[in-house]
């Protein structure tokens, strides 16, 4: 369980908090939650994301429940150190689009004091741990993974499907290209597509074959 922890102004240390999970299951949501009562506190906070991600708005970060926050768009996780000088909370929207860097980037801000919270998914389309997520993870002090509601069978969601025919890794989209699945009925969709995959030969073919050997 996530205990918000508050800056510790005699700790020379910050730290880093994660919060991942599906598509759909509030990340951002949350994150906006975390950095809103931060600033209402007056503390000083920056929020980041990267510049591919422009579904919404090009320099907001909004929810799919519409809630949004100011941040600023950076091509890369280098970028971040020298916009983050001088503040009290870090927050970053959609992790795994950004390089490895992003982990040493990370821990620097955290090792220099300052607060750190991550947002992003922790599972590619395809079920496997997405970019730098495992490792953020990993160096992390609070990990928070959020779930959605499977669309199919109304169980906690922790897949993120592809409705769209593309095997491309970063592919943006919304509910009509993502659905977020159980586990059960994501195996399920995955077994129903290898199965369209695999050539079922007419019987007389079949046939014909053995005649011939």
């Amino acid at each position: 369980m996530f205990l918000e922890n508050t800056v510790n102004h005699k700790e020379q240390f910050g730290w880093i908090e994660v919060i991942c999970g599906s598509m759909f299951s509030g990340k951002t949501e949350e994150l906006i939650r975390r950095l809103k009562r931060a600033k209402f506190a007056k503390q000083k906070v920056e929020i980041f994301k990267p510049s591919i991600d422009t579904r919404y708005d090009e320099e907001l970060v909004i929810s799919h429940d519409a809630n949004e926050i100011r941040s600023t768009p950076v091509p890369a996780a280098a970028n971040i150190p020298i916009l983050a000088d001088g503040c009290d909370v870090v927050g970053i929207d959609e992790a795994q689009f950004f390089d490895d860097e992003i982990i040493k980037v990370c821990n620097d801000l955290a090792n220099s004091g300052v607060r750190v919270i991550v947002a992003g998914l922790d599972m590619d389309f395809k079920g496997n741990p997405f970019g730098p997520m495992p490792a953020l993870m990993a160096t992390a002090e609070y990990v928070t993974k959020v779930h959605a509601v499977c669309t199919r069978t109304g169980n906690l969601a922790q897949f993120s499907y592809r409705k769209a025919t593309s095997d491309d890794l970063v592919l943006l989209g919304e509910t009509e290209e993502y659905e977020p699945l159980s586990r059960s009925a994501y195996y399920k969709a995955m077994l129903r597509e290898r199965l369209k995959t695999i050539e079922v030969k007419d019987p007389e073919e079949l046939k014909n074959t053995k005649t011939k050997d």
